[in-house]
């Protein structure tokens, strides 16, 4: 069992709001963490509304969450039965006391807004990820392996290398020949499944919506439609460019990644460190699974860009409070990593006065006045709190 970091901000938003809230992808143990927070509540029940037979105990929802009022109501799968949203409301409006109800999602793009419209100032959501440092351990040999298999425990935690990237090739397929249509998305799954390659080819890269909209035979916002589709059921970041204040031309389109490194590395069919190393898209998965640590180590209270201007000034992630920056971060695929002089002026331009470098090895040290060498093993020491 590995103790997911998110798991105590649950518990106190159970304290302190009568709907809590876990989202994320399937299989990423959103179910896991909801039985561990259920043993610390001695009357509680736990419905899965992909069964039938607990499907079915809410033909008449009201009376049957009402019975159960003293309880803490689990409800997996929430998006399966979305009109539950307005009786929740109801039975929480009448008696309104904190820690009612846990949901869990996967995903669906309407759960979210339907969910926030009929329980606005009754519920916090909380975003469970795939595995991550914090979580595994910040040994070399375990970052590697999380690095390459990527955070779906079922991946991470497989009999060997060949099972990991089986068990990742059958989540795509089940991914887009099924809970894509579940969600209530028709698009073919041959076709998604084409532009999640065109996706992974782009990792790290500036979208490119003619381009891509182009190599697929659509039109720019049907390729666009596709983006959000995979960005809303968390398979895709955007990470958006951060330009406020700046009088110089910056880069404008977002830049996108597959937000799980294991996820990239089987739609490429590599299997492990020694055939990554020697594929192209190495240096942008590491960047990749960098910011995935960063934005989930973070404080809501930050948020994350990229900057990069038309003369060459560019920093892969931004960290501002607000509009103000508060650290630049590079990553280096490197033992040696040294940033460019495009680093330093994006520094300059954005009068960012603390900055680090990102690399896989195990010395910290000073680079230049205000920028260090971190090794990603101490990435959550160097981070604004």
């Amino acid at each position: 069992m590995i103790k997911r970091k998110i798991q105590a901000e649950v518990e106190k938003s159970l304290k302190d709001f009568p709907v809590v809230g876990i989202l994320g992808p399937r299989q990423v143990g959103k179910t896991t963490l909801a039985k561990e927070i259920q043993k610390k509540f001695r009357y509680s029940i736990y419905l899965d509304l992909e069964l039938p037979s607990d499907l079915n105990k809410l033909t008449d929802p009201e009376i049957f969450l009402s019975d159960n009022r003293q309880k803490l109501i689990i409800i997996d799968e929430i998006q399966q039965k979305s009109e539950l949203f307005p009786v929740i409301r109801a039975i929480i409006d009448k008696e309104r006391k904190n820690g009612k109800f846990l949901i869990l999602g996967s995903s669906s793009p309407n759960l979210l807004r339907q969910s926030s419209e009929t329980l606005a100032g009754r519920i916090i959501f909380h975003d469970l990820s795939t595995l991550l440092i914090s979580e595994t351990g910040s040994e070399k040999k375990i970052i590697d392996r999380l690095w390459i298999r990527g955070g779906f425990p079922d991946s991470y935690l497989a009999a060997s290398e060949n099972a990991g990237i089986k068990w990742r090739d059958s989540f795509i397929k089940t991914y887009l020949e099924r809970d894509i249509p579940n969600f209530g998305i028709n698009i073919p799954a041959n076709q998604l499944r084409r532009f999640w390659m065109m996706i992974a080819h782009s990792h790290g890269s500036l979208w490119n919506a003619s381009k891509i909209s182009a190599s697929l035979g659509v039109s720019p916002p049907t390729a666009r439609n596709y983006l959000d589709i995979l960005e809303e059921t968390f398979i895709v970041r955007q990470l958006l460019p951060y330009y406020a204040n700046i009088k110089k031309r910056i880069i404008k389109s977002p830049k996108i990644y597959i937000r799980d490194s294991g996820l990239l590395h089987a739609l490429f069919n590599i299997e492990d460190k020694v055939e990554l190393l020697s594929h192209p898209v190495a240096g942008h998965s590491y960047e990749g699974f960098v910011i995935e640590q960063v934005v989930n180590l973070l404080s809501p209270k930050y948020n994350v860009f990229f900057f990069r201007t038309n003369a060459g000034a560019e920093v892969d992630l931004v960290i501002t409070k607000g509009e103000k920056p508060a650290l630049c971060v590079d990553i280096k695929l490197s033992l040696s990593p040294l940033p460019t002089r495009g680093f330093f002026n994006a520094m300059e331009d954005l009068k960012c006065k603390e900055g680090i470098v990102v690399y896989p090895g195990d010395e910290q040290y000073s680079i230049r006045k205000n920028v260090r060498a971190v090794p990603i093993s101490k990435l959550d020491k160097y981070l604004p709190v």
